[in-house]
C-alpha cells in the first residue's frame, strides 16, 4: 500500500485511467472484430464496417490506449481482407 499523499493521488489517477483505456480497447477489439467477420461474409455491407473499425483503432491511438504501429498494422490488414472480397 501506498504511504505517501503522492502516492495514494498516483494510484486513483491509475485507476481512473486503467478504467478509461479499457472502455477504449473493449470497443476497439468489438469493432475490429465485426469488421474481421464482414470481411469473412460475401455481405455488401462490408466497408462501412470497415471504416467504423479503422475509426476506432484512430480514436485508441489518439487517446494513447494502443501503439500507432499497431492501428497500422491492423488497418492495413483490414484493407488487404476489404480488397480480397472485391
Amino acid at each position: 500500500m501506498a504511504n505517501t499523499k503522492s502516492a495514494l493521488k498516483r494510484m486513483r489517477q491509475n485507476e481512473t485511467r486503467r478504467a478509461r483505456n479499457r472502455t477504449v480497447r473493449s470497443r476497439l477489439r468489438t469493432a475490429v472484430k465485426t469488421a474481421r467477420e464482414a470481411t469473412t461474409e460475401k455481405t455488401t455491407d462490408a466497408r462501412p464496417v470497415v471504416r467504423e473499425a479503422i475509426r476506432a483503432l484512430d480514436k485508441a491511438v489518439s487517446k494513447g490506449v494502443i501503439h500507432p504501429n499497431t492501428a497500422a498494422r491492423k488497418k492495413s490488414a483490414l484493407a488487404r481482407r476489404l480488397t480480397a472480397l472485391g
